[in-house]
Protein backbone atom coordinates (compact mmCIF):
# COMPACT_ATOMS: atom_id res chain seq x y z
CA UNK A 1 0.00 0.00 0.00
CA UNK A 2 2.70 2.46 0.67
CA UNK A 3 4.13 1.64 -2.76
CA UNK A 4 0.84 2.10 -4.46
CA UNK A 5 0.18 5.76 -2.38
CA UNK A 6 4.17 6.80 -3.53
CA UNK A 7 3.53 5.72 -7.08
CA UNK A 8 -0.30 7.85 -7.36
CA UNK A 9 -1.12 9.98 -4.64
CA UNK A 10 1.99 11.08 -2.14
CA UNK A 11 3.72 14.22 -2.54
CA UNK A 12 7.12 14.86 -3.38
CA UNK A 13 8.58 15.66 0.10
CA UNK A 14 7.09 12.07 1.43
CA UNK A 15 9.79 10.19 -0.36
CA UNK A 16 12.58 10.37 2.24
CA UNK A 17 10.43 8.92 4.88
CA UNK A 18 8.60 6.51 2.18
CA UNK A 19 12.20 4.81 1.59
CA UNK A 20 12.77 4.61 5.69
CA UNK A 21 9.06 3.07 6.24
CA UNK A 22 9.68 0.74 3.02
CA UNK A 23 12.92 -0.83 4.58
CA UNK A 24 11.81 -1.23 7.96
CA UNK A 25 8.70 -3.05 6.60
CA UNK A 26 10.55 -5.32 4.56
CA UNK A 27 12.88 -6.14 6.77
CA UNK A 28 10.52 -7.30 9.33
CA UNK A 29 8.07 -9.01 7.31
CA UNK A 30 11.43 -10.97 5.39
CA UNK A 31 12.59 -11.64 9.69
CA UNK A 32 9.00 -12.97 10.02
CA UNK A 33 9.12 -14.95 6.79
CA UNK A 34 12.35 -17.04 7.51
CA UNK A 35 12.54 -17.20 11.36
CA UNK A 36 13.67 -20.79 11.80
CA UNK A 37 10.53 -21.96 13.28
CA UNK A 38 9.00 -21.36 9.84
CA UNK A 39 11.40 -24.45 8.70
CA UNK A 40 10.65 -26.55 11.37
CA UNK A 41 7.05 -26.64 10.56
CA UNK A 42 7.96 -27.19 7.15
CA UNK A 43 9.69 -29.67 7.59
CA UNK A 44 6.98 -31.50 10.03
CA UNK A 45 4.16 -30.81 6.95
CA UNK A 46 6.95 -32.43 4.39
CA UNK A 47 5.63 -36.19 5.29
CA UNK A 48 2.07 -35.13 5.52
CA UNK A 49 2.16 -32.91 1.90
CA UNK A 50 4.35 -36.25 0.79
CA UNK A 51 1.06 -38.38 1.40
CA UNK A 52 -1.51 -36.23 -0.24
CA UNK A 53 -2.87 -36.38 -3.56
CA UNK A 54 -0.15 -34.26 -5.93
CA UNK A 55 -2.54 -31.73 -7.22
CA UNK A 56 -3.89 -31.84 -3.67
CA UNK A 57 -4.40 -27.61 -2.74
CA UNK A 58 -2.35 -28.38 0.79
CA UNK A 59 0.39 -30.33 -1.06
CA UNK A 60 1.12 -27.48 -3.57
CA UNK A 61 0.54 -24.48 -0.69
CA UNK A 62 3.62 -26.55 1.09
CA UNK A 63 5.63 -26.94 -2.24
CA UNK A 64 5.12 -22.87 -2.90
CA UNK A 65 5.47 -22.40 1.16
CA UNK A 66 9.04 -24.14 0.75
CA UNK A 67 10.27 -23.01 -2.44
CA UNK A 68 9.67 -19.40 -1.23
CA UNK A 69 10.78 -19.99 2.69
CA UNK A 70 14.28 -21.69 1.03
CA UNK A 71 14.83 -18.79 -1.10
CA UNK A 72 14.54 -16.33 1.35
CA UNK A 73 16.32 -17.45 4.05
CA UNK A 74 19.58 -17.59 1.59
CA UNK A 75 18.73 -13.39 1.67
CA UNK A 76 19.81 -11.65 4.73
CA UNK A 77 17.33 -9.19 6.29
CA UNK A 78 19.72 -5.69 6.45
CA UNK A 79 20.32 -6.67 2.65
CA UNK A 80 16.20 -6.96 2.06
CA UNK A 81 15.88 -3.11 4.05
CA UNK A 82 18.70 -1.53 2.62
CA UNK A 83 17.87 -2.74 -1.27
CA UNK A 84 14.08 -1.66 -0.86
CA UNK A 85 15.25 1.83 0.71
CA UNK A 86 17.71 2.34 -2.43
CA UNK A 87 14.94 1.01 -4.89
CA UNK A 88 12.14 3.64 -3.17
CA UNK A 89 14.75 6.11 -3.31
CA UNK A 90 15.77 5.25 -7.14
CA UNK A 91 12.49 5.16 -7.87
CA UNK A 92 11.70 8.81 -6.78
CA UNK A 93 14.66 10.36 -8.77
CA UNK A 94 13.80 8.64 -11.41
CA UNK A 95 10.10 10.03 -11.85
CA UNK A 96 12.12 13.46 -12.35
CA UNK A 97 15.37 12.10 -14.22
CA UNK A 98 13.10 10.78 -16.66
CA UNK A 99 11.39 13.73 -17.98
CA UNK A 100 14.85 16.21 -17.58
CA UNK A 101 16.36 13.58 -19.86
CA UNK A 102 19.20 13.61 -16.89
CA UNK A 103 21.05 10.37 -17.04
CA UNK A 104 23.43 11.52 -15.16
CA UNK A 105 21.57 11.58 -11.73
CA UNK A 106 20.90 7.93 -12.38
CA UNK A 107 23.49 6.69 -13.15
CA UNK A 108 25.41 6.24 -9.57
CA UNK A 109 21.60 4.76 -8.42
CA UNK A 110 21.80 2.93 -11.23
CA UNK A 111 24.95 1.62 -10.53
CA UNK A 112 23.80 0.70 -6.59
CA UNK A 113 21.15 -1.01 -8.30
CA UNK A 114 23.06 -3.04 -10.17
CA UNK A 115 25.47 -4.34 -7.33
CA UNK A 116 22.32 -5.36 -5.40
CA UNK A 117 21.21 -7.13 -8.34
CA UNK A 118 24.67 -9.05 -8.25
CA UNK A 119 24.92 -9.43 -4.61
CA UNK A 120 21.21 -10.76 -4.82
CA UNK A 121 22.29 -13.50 -7.45
CA UNK A 122 25.48 -14.09 -5.57
CA UNK A 123 23.58 -15.50 -2.34
CA UNK A 124 22.23 -18.39 -4.62
CA UNK A 125 25.41 -19.05 -6.15
CA UNK A 126 26.91 -21.60 -7.64
CA UNK A 127 24.73 -20.90 -10.58
CA UNK A 128 24.72 -21.65 -14.69
CA UNK A 129 24.57 -17.63 -15.25
CA UNK A 130 24.43 -14.40 -12.60
CA UNK A 131 20.94 -13.92 -13.85
CA UNK A 132 19.36 -17.41 -13.45
CA UNK A 133 18.72 -16.29 -9.88
CA UNK A 134 17.16 -13.67 -10.76
CA UNK A 135 15.11 -15.05 -13.76
CA UNK A 136 13.94 -17.95 -11.45
CA UNK A 137 12.41 -15.70 -8.78
CA UNK A 138 9.58 -14.04 -10.86
CA UNK A 139 9.59 -16.93 -13.98
CA UNK A 140 9.92 -20.17 -11.85
CA UNK A 141 11.70 -22.77 -14.06
CA UNK A 142 13.20 -20.28 -16.38
CA UNK A 143 17.25 -19.58 -16.76
CA UNK A 144 19.02 -17.61 -18.86
CA UNK A 145 19.72 -20.72 -21.28
CA UNK A 146 16.25 -21.42 -21.64
CA UNK A 147 15.33 -17.81 -22.49
CA UNK A 148 18.05 -17.00 -24.99
CA UNK A 149 16.79 -19.74 -26.66
CA UNK A 150 13.29 -19.16 -26.79
CA UNK A 151 14.27 -15.87 -28.10
CA UNK A 152 16.76 -17.15 -30.94
CA UNK A 153 13.63 -19.22 -32.03
CA UNK A 154 11.62 -16.59 -32.11
CA UNK A 155 13.77 -13.51 -33.13
CA UNK A 156 14.32 -15.96 -36.89
CA UNK A 157 10.41 -16.21 -37.28
CA UNK A 158 9.73 -12.47 -36.30
CA UNK A 159 12.22 -11.32 -38.56
CA UNK A 160 10.68 -12.21 -42.23
CA UNK A 161 7.92 -10.86 -40.89
CA UNK A 162 8.82 -7.47 -39.29
CA UNK A 163 10.83 -7.00 -42.66
CA UNK A 164 7.42 -7.80 -44.87
CA UNK A 165 5.50 -5.08 -43.30
CA UNK A 166 7.86 -2.36 -43.36
CA UNK A 167 8.35 -3.08 -47.09
CA UNK A 168 5.10 -1.51 -47.41
CA UNK A 169 3.93 2.17 -47.06
CA UNK A 170 2.96 3.21 -43.53
CA UNK A 171 -0.83 3.14 -42.02
CA UNK A 172 -1.46 6.65 -41.28
CA UNK A 173 -2.54 6.59 -37.98
CA UNK A 174 -2.84 10.17 -37.37
CA UNK A 175 -6.94 9.48 -36.19
CA UNK A 176 -5.28 8.89 -32.87
CA UNK A 177 -3.87 12.27 -32.22
CA UNK A 178 -5.94 15.56 -31.22
CA UNK A 179 -7.30 16.92 -28.58
CA UNK A 180 -8.69 14.09 -25.99
CA UNK A 181 -9.20 15.72 -22.52
CA UNK A 182 -8.08 13.17 -19.35
CA UNK A 183 -11.98 13.15 -18.08
CA UNK A 184 -13.79 11.42 -21.01
CA UNK A 185 -10.34 9.73 -21.48
CA UNK A 186 -10.59 8.07 -17.77
CA UNK A 187 -14.69 7.57 -18.30
CA UNK A 188 -14.45 5.77 -21.78
CA UNK A 189 -11.17 3.61 -20.28
CA UNK A 190 -13.74 2.34 -17.16
CA UNK A 191 -16.14 1.63 -19.14
CA UNK A 192 -14.41 -0.97 -21.51
CA UNK A 193 -12.77 -2.22 -18.68
CA UNK A 194 -15.64 -2.94 -16.68
CA UNK A 195 -17.28 -4.41 -19.21
CA UNK A 196 -14.41 -6.63 -19.97
CA UNK A 197 -14.51 -8.04 -16.33
CA UNK A 198 -13.14 -5.98 -14.39
CA UNK A 199 -14.55 -5.66 -10.92
CA UNK A 200 -14.69 -2.18 -9.50
CA UNK A 201 -16.38 -3.13 -6.39
CA UNK A 202 -13.32 -4.62 -5.71
CA UNK A 203 -10.37 -2.45 -7.85
CA UNK A 204 -9.60 1.39 -8.81
CA UNK A 205 -8.43 3.26 -11.27
CA UNK A 206 -5.60 5.99 -10.53
CA UNK A 207 -2.91 7.79 -13.05
CA UNK A 208 0.56 7.25 -12.15
CA UNK A 209 4.21 7.55 -14.05
CA UNK A 210 4.59 3.92 -15.19
CA UNK A 211 1.45 2.06 -15.00
CA UNK A 212 0.93 -1.24 -12.76
CA UNK A 213 -1.42 -3.13 -10.81
CA UNK A 214 -1.19 -4.43 -6.79
CA UNK A 215 -2.96 -6.71 -4.71
CA UNK A 216 -3.96 -5.72 -1.30
CA UNK A 217 -6.41 -9.10 -1.24
CA UNK A 218 -9.29 -10.65 -3.17
CA UNK A 219 -11.57 -7.49 -2.37
CA UNK A 220 -8.62 -5.07 -3.28
CA UNK A 221 -6.90 -5.13 -6.51
CA UNK A 222 -6.01 -1.82 -7.83
CA UNK A 223 -4.34 -0.69 -11.38
CA UNK A 224 -2.85 2.47 -12.59
CA UNK A 225 -2.80 4.14 -15.94
CA UNK A 226 -1.34 6.72 -18.22
CA UNK A 227 -2.95 9.81 -19.51
CA UNK A 228 -1.88 11.81 -22.76
CA UNK A 229 -4.27 14.13 -24.07
CA UNK A 230 -2.85 14.45 -27.44
CA UNK A 231 -3.08 10.64 -28.33
CA UNK A 232 -6.23 8.55 -27.47
CA UNK A 233 -4.47 5.26 -27.48
CA UNK A 234 -2.00 5.47 -24.19
CA UNK A 235 -4.25 5.91 -21.56
CA UNK A 236 -7.15 2.94 -23.35
CA UNK A 237 -4.65 0.58 -23.98
CA UNK A 238 -2.62 1.01 -20.70
CA UNK A 239 -5.62 0.32 -18.78
CA UNK A 240 -6.45 -2.49 -20.32
CA UNK A 241 -3.13 -4.02 -20.31
CA UNK A 242 -3.42 -3.82 -16.36
CA UNK A 243 -6.91 -4.53 -16.03
CA UNK A 244 -5.65 -7.97 -17.55
CA UNK A 245 -3.24 -8.63 -14.43
CA UNK A 246 -6.55 -7.37 -12.44
CA UNK A 247 -9.15 -9.89 -13.51
CA UNK A 248 -6.43 -12.68 -13.17
CA UNK A 249 -5.96 -11.55 -9.75
CA UNK A 250 -9.56 -11.20 -9.33
CA UNK A 251 -10.18 -14.62 -10.41
CA UNK A 252 -7.74 -16.37 -7.82
CA UNK A 253 -9.51 -19.22 -5.79
CA UNK A 254 -10.55 -17.03 -2.03
CA UNK A 255 -9.40 -20.21 -0.36
CA UNK A 256 -6.01 -19.08 -1.14
CA UNK A 257 -6.90 -16.00 0.79
CA UNK A 258 -3.63 -14.82 3.06
CA UNK A 259 -1.58 -18.06 1.51
CA UNK A 260 1.65 -17.77 -0.63
CA UNK A 261 -0.68 -19.71 -3.55
CA UNK A 262 -2.81 -16.18 -3.43
CA UNK A 263 -1.19 -14.70 -6.91
CA UNK A 264 -0.55 -15.40 -10.30
CA UNK A 265 1.65 -17.88 -11.20
CA UNK A 266 4.56 -16.43 -12.77
CA UNK A 267 5.25 -13.17 -14.66
CA UNK A 268 5.20 -14.52 -17.77
CA UNK A 269 1.74 -16.23 -17.43
CA UNK A 270 0.77 -12.81 -15.60
CA UNK A 271 1.75 -11.07 -18.61
CA UNK A 272 -0.22 -13.45 -20.82
CA UNK A 273 -3.01 -11.57 -19.15
CA UNK A 274 -2.71 -8.11 -19.56
CA UNK A 275 -1.44 -8.89 -23.57
CA UNK A 276 -4.11 -10.97 -24.18
CA UNK A 277 -6.90 -8.73 -23.13
CA UNK A 278 -4.70 -5.17 -24.35
CA UNK A 279 -3.92 -6.64 -27.73
CA UNK A 280 -5.07 -10.05 -28.73
CA UNK A 281 -8.53 -9.32 -27.76
CA UNK A 282 -8.32 -5.10 -26.66
CA UNK A 283 -6.91 -4.60 -30.63
CA UNK A 284 -9.09 -7.32 -32.45
CA UNK A 285 -11.76 -5.62 -34.97
CA UNK A 286 -14.65 -7.40 -33.41
CA UNK A 287 -13.99 -5.38 -30.27
CA UNK A 288 -13.98 -2.44 -31.66
CA UNK A 289 -16.93 -3.33 -33.68
CA UNK A 290 -19.00 -3.35 -30.10
CA UNK A 291 -16.65 -0.54 -28.73
CA UNK A 292 -16.29 2.18 -31.56
CA UNK A 293 -19.66 3.33 -31.42
CA UNK A 294 -19.15 4.32 -27.68
CA UNK A 295 -15.84 5.90 -28.27
CA UNK A 296 -17.67 8.09 -31.07
CA UNK A 297 -19.75 9.25 -28.65
CA UNK A 298 -17.14 10.17 -26.34
CA UNK A 299 -15.54 12.14 -28.95
CA UNK A 300 -17.53 13.13 -31.91
CA UNK A 301 -15.75 16.15 -33.29
CA UNK A 302 -12.90 13.67 -34.23
CA UNK A 303 -14.36 10.37 -34.68
CA UNK A 304 -17.23 11.06 -36.54
CA UNK A 305 -15.46 11.07 -39.63
CA UNK A 306 -13.16 8.73 -38.98
CA UNK A 307 -14.53 4.96 -40.51
CA UNK A 308 -14.29 1.83 -38.02
CA UNK A 309 -11.59 0.28 -40.51
CA UNK A 310 -9.12 3.42 -40.62
CA UNK A 311 -9.35 3.08 -36.75
CA UNK A 312 -8.96 -0.23 -36.71
CA UNK A 313 -5.92 -0.48 -39.03
CA UNK A 314 -4.09 2.64 -36.85
CA UNK A 315 -4.50 0.89 -33.56
CA UNK A 316 -2.39 -2.04 -35.42
CA UNK A 317 -0.02 -0.04 -37.59
CA UNK A 318 3.42 -1.48 -37.59
CA UNK A 319 6.40 0.74 -37.29
CA UNK A 320 10.36 1.31 -35.91
CA UNK A 321 9.10 2.95 -32.40
CA UNK A 322 11.17 4.54 -29.56
CA UNK A 323 9.28 3.63 -26.78
CA UNK A 324 8.38 -0.07 -25.33
CA UNK A 325 5.26 0.10 -24.22
CA UNK A 326 4.11 2.15 -27.31
CA UNK A 327 5.13 -0.71 -30.09
CA UNK A 328 3.23 -2.76 -32.07
CA UNK A 329 2.93 -6.07 -31.28
CA UNK A 330 5.16 -7.18 -34.27
CA UNK A 331 8.05 -5.47 -32.82
CA UNK A 332 7.20 -5.08 -29.05
CA UNK A 333 9.43 -8.55 -28.90
CA UNK A 334 12.53 -6.95 -30.15
CA UNK A 335 12.39 -4.34 -27.85
CA UNK A 336 12.14 -7.34 -25.10
CA UNK A 337 15.17 -8.62 -26.39
CA UNK A 338 17.47 -5.84 -26.35
CA UNK A 339 17.15 -5.31 -22.92
CA UNK A 340 17.42 -8.61 -22.11
CA UNK A 341 20.57 -8.43 -23.60
CA UNK A 342 21.82 -5.43 -22.09
CA UNK A 343 21.03 -6.95 -18.43
CA UNK A 344 23.32 -10.21 -19.35
CA UNK A 345 25.73 -7.57 -20.44
CA UNK A 346 25.72 -5.24 -17.09
CA UNK A 347 25.52 -8.53 -14.58
CA UNK A 348 28.56 -9.94 -16.72
CA UNK A 349 30.71 -6.66 -16.23
CA UNK A 350 30.78 -6.73 -20.39
CA UNK A 351 29.20 -3.27 -19.80
CA UNK A 352 29.74 -0.25 -17.35
CA UNK A 353 26.79 1.77 -16.43
CA UNK A 354 28.32 4.98 -17.76
CA UNK A 355 28.78 3.69 -21.24
CA UNK A 356 24.96 2.40 -21.36
CA UNK A 357 23.40 5.19 -23.18
CA UNK A 358 25.29 4.84 -26.10
CA UNK A 359 25.23 0.60 -25.81
CA UNK A 360 21.38 1.51 -25.56
CA UNK A 361 21.57 4.00 -29.24
CA UNK A 362 24.26 1.20 -30.48
CA UNK A 363 21.83 -1.29 -30.60
CA UNK A 364 18.47 0.36 -31.41
CA UNK A 365 20.03 1.88 -34.22
CA UNK A 366 20.96 -1.69 -35.50
CA UNK A 367 17.68 -3.63 -34.86
CA UNK A 368 15.11 -0.65 -35.54
CA UNK A 369 17.08 1.58 -37.46
CA UNK A 370 16.09 4.67 -35.63
CA UNK A 371 18.27 6.16 -32.94
CA UNK A 372 16.99 7.23 -30.03
CA UNK A 373 17.33 11.52 -30.03
CA UNK A 374 18.02 11.26 -25.70
CA UNK A 375 18.08 9.13 -22.88
CA UNK A 376 14.71 10.20 -22.01
CA UNK A 377 13.25 7.76 -24.75
CA UNK A 378 16.26 5.96 -24.57
CA UNK A 379 18.05 4.24 -21.69
CA UNK A 380 15.97 6.04 -19.57
CA UNK A 381 12.11 4.68 -20.42
CA UNK A 382 11.59 1.79 -18.32
CA UNK A 383 10.74 1.96 -14.55
CA UNK A 384 12.32 -1.39 -14.07
CA UNK A 385 16.03 -1.40 -13.57
CA UNK A 386 15.69 1.97 -11.27
CA UNK A 387 12.88 0.55 -8.92
CA UNK A 388 13.59 -3.23 -8.51
CA UNK A 389 16.26 -5.30 -9.86
CA UNK A 390 18.60 -5.21 -12.76
CA UNK A 391 17.87 -8.59 -14.79
CA UNK A 392 14.57 -10.71 -14.32
CA UNK A 393 11.91 -7.97 -14.86
CA UNK A 394 11.63 -8.43 -18.94
CA UNK A 395 11.48 -11.64 -19.89
CA UNK A 396 8.50 -11.92 -18.62
CA UNK A 397 6.69 -9.64 -21.13
CA UNK A 398 7.51 -12.15 -24.32
CA UNK A 399 6.86 -14.74 -22.34
CA UNK A 400 3.68 -13.55 -21.81
CA UNK A 401 3.17 -12.65 -25.42
CA UNK A 402 3.93 -16.03 -25.99
CA UNK A 403 1.41 -17.74 -23.89
CA UNK A 404 -1.10 -14.99 -24.55
CA UNK A 405 -1.54 -16.46 -27.95
CA UNK A 406 -1.55 -20.08 -26.80
CA UNK A 407 -4.08 -19.80 -24.18
CA UNK A 408 -6.23 -17.79 -26.35
CA UNK A 409 -6.15 -20.01 -29.31
CA UNK A 410 -7.22 -23.02 -26.43
CA UNK A 411 -10.21 -21.04 -25.50
CA UNK A 412 -11.23 -20.56 -29.26
CA UNK A 413 -10.86 -24.36 -29.60
CA UNK A 414 -13.26 -25.20 -26.86
CA UNK A 415 -15.52 -21.91 -27.61
CA UNK A 416 -15.84 -20.83 -31.38
CA UNK A 417 -18.74 -18.38 -30.57
CA UNK A 418 -16.26 -16.57 -28.60
CA UNK A 419 -15.04 -14.65 -31.65
CA UNK A 420 -18.41 -13.46 -32.46
CA UNK A 421 -19.69 -12.86 -28.90
CA UNK A 422 -17.13 -10.23 -28.59
CA UNK A 423 -18.40 -8.05 -31.21
CA UNK A 424 -21.49 -7.81 -29.59
CA UNK A 425 -19.70 -6.82 -26.10
CA UNK A 426 -19.90 -10.22 -24.36
CA UNK A 427 -16.82 -11.66 -22.81
CA UNK A 428 -18.34 -13.63 -20.46
CA UNK A 429 -17.18 -16.99 -22.03
CA UNK A 430 -13.65 -16.03 -22.60
CA UNK A 431 -13.46 -14.94 -18.83
CA UNK A 432 -15.00 -17.80 -17.57
CA UNK A 433 -12.55 -20.23 -19.61
CA UNK A 434 -9.77 -18.23 -18.40
CA UNK A 435 -10.87 -18.07 -14.96
CA UNK A 436 -11.45 -22.12 -15.28
CA UNK A 437 -7.86 -22.89 -16.41
CA UNK A 438 -5.88 -19.96 -15.41
CA UNK A 439 -7.15 -17.52 -12.77
CA UNK A 440 -8.34 -19.47 -9.90
CA UNK A 441 -5.33 -22.25 -9.58
CA UNK A 442 -3.14 -18.76 -8.30
CA UNK A 443 -0.01 -20.46 -7.89
CA UNK A 444 -0.93 -23.93 -7.52
CA UNK A 445 0.35 -24.86 -10.42
CA UNK A 446 4.21 -23.89 -12.16
CA UNK A 447 4.00 -22.20 -15.08
CA UNK A 448 4.36 -25.16 -17.06
CA UNK A 449 2.24 -27.42 -15.41
CA UNK A 450 -0.42 -24.49 -15.98
CA UNK A 451 0.36 -24.55 -19.62
CA UNK A 452 0.46 -28.10 -19.97
CA UNK A 453 -3.03 -27.85 -18.22
CA UNK A 454 -4.65 -25.41 -20.19
CA UNK A 455 -3.38 -25.84 -23.71
CA UNK A 456 -2.10 -29.79 -23.49
CA UNK A 457 1.11 -28.94 -24.60
CA UNK A 458 4.36 -27.03 -23.75
CA UNK A 459 4.78 -23.58 -24.49
CA UNK A 460 5.81 -23.40 -27.69
CA UNK A 461 5.51 -20.50 -30.16
CA UNK A 462 2.86 -21.68 -32.88
CA UNK A 463 0.45 -20.15 -32.01
CA UNK A 464 2.28 -16.75 -31.44
CA UNK A 465 3.37 -16.78 -34.90
CA UNK A 466 0.32 -17.83 -36.30
CA UNK A 467 -1.42 -15.28 -35.34
CA UNK A 468 0.68 -12.61 -35.85
CA UNK A 469 1.13 -13.64 -39.97
CA UNK A 470 -2.82 -14.17 -40.14
CA UNK A 471 -3.35 -10.87 -38.35
CA UNK A 472 -0.64 -8.71 -40.04
CA UNK A 473 -1.03 -10.63 -43.43
CA UNK A 474 -4.87 -9.48 -43.38
CA UNK A 475 -4.12 -6.09 -42.29
CA UNK A 476 -1.41 -5.07 -44.71
CA UNK A 477 -3.17 -6.91 -47.27
CA UNK A 478 -0.22 -9.54 -48.23
CA UNK A 479 -1.81 -12.92 -48.63
CA UNK A 480 1.31 -14.32 -50.85
CA UNK A 481 4.08 -12.81 -48.19
CA UNK A 482 1.42 -14.84 -45.77
CA UNK A 483 1.49 -18.25 -47.64
CA UNK A 484 5.49 -17.49 -47.61
CA UNK A 485 6.28 -17.11 -44.28
CA UNK A 486 3.68 -19.90 -43.07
Amino acid sequence: MLGWDQATYMPPGGAVARARQGALLSRLAHEKFTDPALGELLDELQPYADGLPRDCHDARLVRVARRDFEKAVKVPADFVARWSAHSSASYDAWTKARPADDFATMRPLLERSLEFSRQYAGFFAPYEHIADPLIDGPDEGMTTAKVQSLFAELRSALVPIVRAIVAQPLIDDSCLQGSFPEAPQMAFSLAVIKRVGYDLGRGRLDKTHHPFCTKFAAGDVRITTRVRENNIAEALFSSLHEAGHALYEQGVDVAFEGTPLNSGASAGVHESQSRLWENVVGRSRGFWEHFYPLLRDTFPDHFKVVPLEAFYRAINKVARSLIRTDADEVTYNLHIMMRFDLELALLEGRLAVKDLPEAWRARFEADFGIAPPDDRDGCLQDVHWYAGSVGGGFQGYTIGNIQAAQFHAAALSAHPEITAQMARGEFGTLHAWLREHLYRHGRKFTPDELVERATGGPMRIAPYVAYLRTKYSEIYRLPRVSQRLV
